[in-house]
């Protein structure tokens, strides 16, 4: 099972939902700060303020991560901890964390990989418009700029966005999520365009001023679909439905990594959105089609497909009593040889899974220790999928579990536990689940003992 001598094991975690420090050393209020003051909108009316107070003990942290034995850690900058109110000034304070940040992870041989969004927007800006202001993206630029003549002297991994299926359609859509936003669907399509004109713009800045070579890339939600078999028509079921648009929503996969792949949004998704498009002005497409490194997938789950009548698919019905994570998601992982698979194939990237983990009912056990195997099976699972993917021919750079500790979960707040390190939140201790060494093992096996 050893997987690429090269291969990348690590790990995850985003700015808002470990740092804490909400109010502290000059930082702004994100759109999430503004969204938890409001009662309801997160589950026990829990808040990011605290979190697991990585502000004040990422060194505790990263020590922890170098006990795992990560080679790499997935971040996220706060833009709004970096330049409060969104553009102009930056705030010293806040871009010294991360400077430190970056100086600890790399004394403890772990890689830094920057995402330089991760959901939590500067308030200031988007009580200037936020994504439905056009000059969003050269907001992203110039905050893109900031962080890279900061840090990539020592920083070579970079991930613009993470999700803009999520931010835009939980966000704007539904308003599940912050902002709360519940627009029509050519404004939340506007939003979705100007987040795809930063994205290319941020490209830009990276490789035109970064100082060590950059790897660039986005991570992506995974719609991934699954083959209910090894026939051909099945497959090819699989793949037309897993790069199909058929709803008026946000969870596909090509209306986002199309135009900055091929430089064009695809055909069937104009179609079905012809009375909601955003106007596109000349340079648009050009500007968000920046080559790539690596494309970027967060994948937890997938959708059996099986052929159907007239060259056409459908999903396999749904078995009865399915085996949940405790975010009631579908534990399925061939997800992880399906998804890399059909994504290589249409866009021709190195694939990184940039995500994937499980919520699970964690406590410290009796013994004083946190046993979690549900977690370790799942792991263990998608993983020998996902090398099954590798020996099937597919590029893959790395893995990054999702997450590193138990973290505020955007509107679930603190009610699910992903972390491979447990989070006491009254008292802050952290301790290192079962699933924290066996993750060390397969590291130091690289794969062997799956």
């Amino acid at each position: 099972m050893s997987f690429p001598a090269n291969f990348i094991w690590g790990a995850g975690a985003s700015s808002y939902q470990i740092e804490g420090g909400a109010q502290e050393d000059g930082k702004g209020p994100s759109i999430w700060d503004i969204m938890c003051r409001q009662p309801g909108n997160i589950w026990s009316d829990d808040t990011g303020n605290i979190a697991c107070d990585h502000y004040h003990k990422y060194e505790e942290d990263v020590r922890l991560m170098g006990r795992i034995g990560l080679k790499a850690y997935r971040l996220s900058i706060s833009w709004p901890r970096v330049i409060p109110g969104g553009t102009g000034k930056v705030n010293d304070k806040g871009l010294e964390f991360y400077d430190r940040l970056i100086d600890s992870l790399l004394k403890n041989n772990i890689e830094p990989w920057v995402t330089l969004f991760h959901w939590d927007y500067p308030y200031a800006l988007y009580c200037r418009g936020g994504w439905l202001n056009r000059d969003s993206a050269d907001w992203f630029a110039e905050y893109t700029q900031v962080m890279v003549d900061k840090l990539s002297d020592r920083v070579s991994h970079w991930i613009t966005q993470n999700e803009p299926q999520c931010f835009l359609g939980l966000g704007h859509q539904t308003g599940e999520h912050a902002p709360g936003l519940k627009l029509g669907f050519p404004d939340v399509l506007l939003a979705a365009h100007h987040s795809l004109l930063a994205h290319g713009k941020s490209v830009q800045v990276i490789r035109s001023h970064a100082k060590s070579r950059p790897l660039v890339g986005i991570a992506h939600v995974g719609v991934v679909k699954m083959s209910s078999g090894d026939q051909l028509d099945d497959r090819e079921a699989a793949r037309k439905s897993m790069f199909s648009i058929t709803a008026r929503n946000c969870w596909n996969n090509t209306w986002f990594a199309d135009p900055i792949i091929f430089g064009q949004y695809p055909e069937d998704g104009i179609q079905l959105f012809e009375k909601d498009l955003p106007r596109i002005t000349d340079g648009d497409m050009t500007t968000i089609c920046q080559p790539l490194d690596f494309y970027g997938a967060n994948i937890y789950t997938g959708q059996i497909i099986r052929a159907s009548n007239n060259d056409s698919f459908e999903s396999e019905t749904q078995l009865v009593g399915p085996a949940l994570t405790a975010m009631e998601w579908e534990v399925s992982p061939e997800a992880l040889y399906w998804g890399p698979r059909f994504l290589y194939e249409r866009y021709g990237l190195p694939i990184v899974i940039t995500e994937n983990g499980m919520a699970n009912c964690d406590w410290i056990h009796a013994d004083g220790k946190a046993h979690d195997p549900q977690r370790i099976d799942f792991l263990s699972r998608y993983l020998r999928e996902y090398k099954r993917a590798i020996d099937a021919g597919v590029p893959c750079m790395g893995y990054f579990l999702w997450s590193i500790m138990d973290n505020f979960e955007w509107a679930q707040g603190y009610k699910q536990r992903f972390g491979i390190i447990y989070i006491d939140y009254a008292t802050g201790r952290r301790t290192m689940k079962d699933s924290a060494y066996w993750y060390h093992n397969v590291i130091k096996s690289n794969g062997e003992i799956l």
